[in-house]
């Protein structure tokens, strides 16, 4: 069976859909919240699909973390007992995946890497899966970043750094980023981007996140979104997707 077949959710099987629970040791509660709301659901699910910014930040896969090793036993547990599980990178974890020697973060726990964006079948829809961080158009410094920092040159240059040292940049954006937070907001995306998206996909669904705005919003033209909600237990925010064919993500 190829890896696209894998991930078809068909009659009969369950899908489970997050984003942005932006793990780490740096927030023991949010990491605790989401694996409760995962093990509750482990045993009724076949697809777990989880798309980006799954870690607060990701210095490379010899990342020495233990809510990632956490996280990474639950993923090898389910995908030992037939759930299909799919890994997405999103803004934050841009490097998962990004080991050259021996196996991936990702393979290692029995989880396939997704490009962004990737179709998948959703029973009797085709539904694009995305981050969501490349439809926010409107920020013109932020896609520069984004683009800069996915450049193979920029990678390989990082990842050569010792580890010790990509941890401190690592803590020092950090840092950075709660600093801003009382003066920026997660900018949401374009939706002329998210409807191009669409279009050339040839789908009318789309389930992203990044963006911090959960919901279900039309986009005219019968197109429409699912945005995932972001994870932070200290607010009480989260909330897994459970998809299936009783419940499809749209009517």
């Amino acid at each position: 069976m190829s890896a696209a077949a894998r991930l078809n959710v068909t009659a009969g099987e369950v899908a489970l859909f997050a984003s942005d629970m932006h793990l780490g040791d740096h927030d023991p509660d949010t990491a605790a919240q989401f694996f409760q709301a995962l093990d509750a659901q482990s045993a009724s699910i076949t697809h777990l699909f989880l798309l980006g910014d799954i870690f607060e930040a990701w210095v490379g896969d010899d990342q020495p973390d233990l809510v990632a090793a956490q996280l990474g036993e639950r993923l090898l547990r389910l995908s030992q007992r037939g759930v299909r599980i799919a890994l997405m990178r999103g803004n934050r974890d841009f490097l998962l995946g990004s080991a050259s020697v021996g196996q991936t973060w990702p393979e290692r726990h029995g989880a396939l890497l997704l490009d962004d964006p990737t179709v998948i079948q959703l029973f009797e829809r085709l539904v694009l899966l995305s981050h969501g961080d490349a439809w926010c158009t409107d920020d013109h410094a932020y896609q520069r970043f984004r683009a800069e920092v996915r450049t193979p040159v920029w990678q390989q240059t990082f990842l050569a750094r010792p580890l010790a040292e990509r941890l401190a940049i690592a803590r020092e954006m950090r840092a950075q980023s709660e600093r801003n937070k009382q003066s920026q907001d997660v900018g949401d995306v374009n939706l002329e981007a998210v409807r191009e998206a669409l279009r050339s996909a040839g789908v009318r669904h789309v389930i992203h996140g990044h963006t911090h705005r959960p919901g279900r919003y039309a986009l005219g033209d019968g197109l429409e979104r699912w945005v995932l909600p972001d994870w932070l237990a200290a607010q009480g925010r989260g909330e897994l997707l459970k998809v299936d064919a009783l419940s499809p993500p749209s009517g």
